[in-house]
């Protein structure tokens, strides 16, 4: 079977310019990890679970005070769900969260023997786990290859052009098929941390940025002019 060789040499110049992407980056933030304070799989399998539609540092505010009261899965599974709505109450969707740790500590109890599974697929068969959470799990306690997509890591790729899917799970397909797997879990935090610190979504620095002559995004914006 003849090879299509304009897809490869396409394939192969994009994953040069990815891997020159990440390489800045990496320059950037070489020590770079998720902002979430935690200690061991399970606080940070829940801490990432609470950071749906909040910030880390109201999640950070709040697990201290959830794991001083409930400091295992299996403390968890027995826990009032009246008490512990008051306790995540301040990250919102309060209710959800609270019956969806629930259910999450009693799958970790009942189904692991109260480990955190070290494994795709049963990570995101647990209550309350999607494939960003898993991802976020493998990659920063274990180091384990794996991308997570949230907001920032989707606007950053698809403005660089490393991808033009919109779907999450099309998105990590893409990512993953330009990056070494060795690369993977250093891949989403760098991706977030630039995405606060230069791409932002209103008003992204394009006049500061390391990567503007890497980028396709239009219109780049300008230095905003300062008025005395």
């Amino acid at each position: 079977m003849a090879t299509d060789r304009p897809v490869e040499a396409t394939l192969g110049r994009r994953r040069r310019a990815a891997r020159l992407i990440l390489k800045r980056l990496t320059g950037i933030y070489p020590d770079i990890a998720t902002a979430l304070t935690y200690t061991d799989p399970w606080q940070l399998l829940v801490a990432t679970v609470l950071s749906a539609q909040t910030t880390d540092d109201n999640v950070n505010r709040v697990t201290p005070v959830l794991f001083a009261r409930w400091p295992l899965p299996e403390d968890l599974a027995t826990a009032s769900a009246d008490e512990l709505e008051e306790v995540v109450y301040s990250t919102g969707y309060y209710r959800q969260k609270a019956k969806s740790l629930l259910a999450l500590a009693v799958g970790v109890v009942d189904r692991f023997g109260g480990e955190v599974p070290r494994d795709f697929d049963d990570l995101v068969s647990l209550p309350g786990v999607g494939r960003k959470t898993a991802s976020v799990v493998l990659a920063e306690a274990w180091g384990d290859p794996a991308i997570a997509v949230d907001t920032h890591v989707k606007r950053v790729a698809q403005r660089l052009g490393l991808t033009a899917n919109s779907d999450p799970v099309k998105i990590e397909r893409d990512l993953k098929e330009l990056y070494l797997k060795q690369t993977w879990a250093g891949i989403s935090m760098r991706f977030i941390q630039f995405g606060r610190d230069t791409c932002d979504a209103r008003k992204p620095r394009c006049w500061d940025c390391p990567l503007r002559d890497r980028c396709p995004f239009e219109p780049k914006t300008t230095q905003p002019r300062i008025t005395t």
